[in-house]
């Protein structure tokens, strides 16, 4: 029994290495290095766009903060469709000078 026992654990171990041993080899391959090329290329990629993602958020929140401080968004007064008086008795407005 034991030395069924010791068959099989050397049995599993040379599998274990055969298999391993077999995808150090296939990595080493013209095919296996640009797979591993492609997949380092598609992380970097992945990583480039989670960092464009990134910058956009950042850009957006700290415009909104910019906004809010400057009263850019706040509404704009209303405009009284009474013109303008000026000193001198003359009226005032856009087309002041067409007069």
């Amino acid at each position: 029994m034991r030395r069924l026992f010791w068959l099989a654990m050397g049995i599993t171990i040379g599998a274990l290495v055969v298999r391993k041993l077999s995808r150090a080899a296939e990595k080493m391959t013209p095919a296996g290095i640009g797979a591993s090329i492609a997949e380092g290329l598609r992380d970097l990629a992945d990583a480039i766009g989670d960092f464009g993602a990134d910058v956009r958020a950042a850009a957006a929140a700290r415009e909104e903060e910019l906004r809010a401080g400057t009263g850019l968004d706040a509404p704009l007064p209303e405009r009284d469709s009474t013109p303008l008086q000026l000193p001198g008795g003359r009226r005032g407005g856009a087309h002041a000078a067409d007069r």
